[in-house]
């Protein structure tokens, strides 16, 4: 029984240690926003690569996505005799949870995974180390422009997967559903507010700075050669994945409370 508690005690100590550390770090990442110099050329590289790249894998999963619980939504209607509410559905669906997710969770997938192999590379080819001999400060030149473009770029890509995620339930709802296009799109726009797209906006900058700092994190804690830099580069995926869901419940919660 001792040899359990003391095995559970010490996981349980390294699990705190552990997220006290990404605290200390996204603390520092904050701090190091603000503050020269500015690196504008690594953060306009960043900026394309993590915004522009993820258009299309974003905005593919949003079409079918947002055609996929037209269906569905349709489906379910019809037991109540309540498919007319298809399109306010899926608009609020899409511009709450699906867009963001979907938008967070593949954003995670592609730029988590490749910063975190980056960042990885670097450290176990001791590149980091010649950051700081040059005087360059890692944080600084790495992890910030990395932060600050998910940041801003995760909430461009939201609303462009908005839009083509009602495109693609307007789609299938005219072409496989029978609506009529003036009518559906009547019965969006009266039932979508504002708050429902700026709140998935705001939850997309959340996901992309949990993105990228998970990359960055991850990235530069890796040791041990190739094995090390896999081992990072999946860990960076899942974490930022879990924190993504975790996120969006607490951030569904304060937004919607019931």
């Amino acid at each position: 029984m001792i040899r359990v508690l003391a095995t559970t005690g010490r996981g349980t100590r390294g699990a705190l240690a552990s997220v006290g550390a990404v605290v200390r770090f996204a603390a520092a990442v904050l701090g190091h926003l603000f503050r020269p110099p500015f690196y504008m050329g690594e953060f306009a590289r960043q900026l394309l690569a993590i915004g522009w790249q993820s258009l299309p894998v974003v905005g593919l999963t949003a079409i079918f996505t947002g055609g996929a619980l037209a269906l569905q939504i349709y489906a379910g209607g019809a037991r109540f005799n309540a498919e007319a509410v298809v399109p306010s559905i899926v608009a609020i669906g899409i511009t709450r949870e699906l867009g963001p997710v979907m938008a967070g969770l593949m954003v995670a997938a592609r730029v988590a995974s490749s910063i975190a192999a980056e960042i990885g590379t670097m450290k176990v080819t001791e590149q980091i180390d010649a950051l700081v001999t040059l005087s360059t400060d890692p944080m600084k030149y790495l992890a910030v422009p990395r932060v600050l473009a998910a940041t801003l770029a995760v909430p461009a890509l939201v609303a462009v997967g908005d839009a083509l995620g009602i495109l693609g339930g307007w789609l299938v709802g005219i072409t496989r559903l029978g609506f009529d296009e003036t009518v559906y799109l009547r019965n969006t726009a009266d039932f979508l507010e504002t708050w429902d797209i700026l709140s998935g906006l705001i939850k997309g900058a959340v996901f992309g700075f949990l993105v990228a700092l998970m990359g960055c994190w991850h990235g530069l804690c890796s040791a041990g050669g190739a094995q090390g830099v896999g081992r990072a580069t999946k860990a960076a995926v899942v974490s930022a994945a879990v924190l993504i869901l975790a996120a969006n419940y607490l951030l569904t919660e304060l937004f919607f409370r019931a």
